[in-house]
């Protein structure tokens, strides 16, 4: 069994930049070839797809939300998520995820894991 594996995450003051990793452990998925997002969901909210990137950094898609403050990035066995200009509203726990195929789009995440928590405030 295989799962994601999600970190970076903590606080910052507003304004703020945090990056996110994700990773894959386990044996049965190689994360190099999927394309892989990232979405977050607060209490109380409905889960929102951030960014999403192809194999091979084909292609990037992002919501509008966060889209020139944040950056989505990949390697060969991590996918990063560059969040800068942080503001409150951003607080919410991050997931990586992925719809298990070699392109990507927001809102056809089919898996995902833990989550990392990012809590942006003064």
């Amino acid at each position: 069994q295989w799962q994601f594996v999600e970190s970076g995450g903590g606080s910052v003051q507003p304004g703020g930049s945090l990056r996110l990793s994700c990773t894959a452990s386990g044996s049965g998925f190689n994360l190099d070839y999927y394309g892989i997002g990232w979405f977050r969901q607060a209490p109380g909210k409905d889960r929102e797809d951030l960014a999403c990137i192809s194999r091979s950094s084909t292609n990037a898609v992002y919501a509008d939300s966060v889209k020139g403050r944040f950056t989505i990035s990949r390697d060969k066995n991590t996918v990063y998520l560059e969040m800068n200009r942080l503001k409150p509203e951003d607080t919410a726990r991050y997931y990586c995820a992925t719809e298990l195929k070699t392109t990507c789009s927001l809102g056809q995440f089919r898996t995902w894991g833990q989550g990392t928590q990012v809590t942006v405030s003064s």
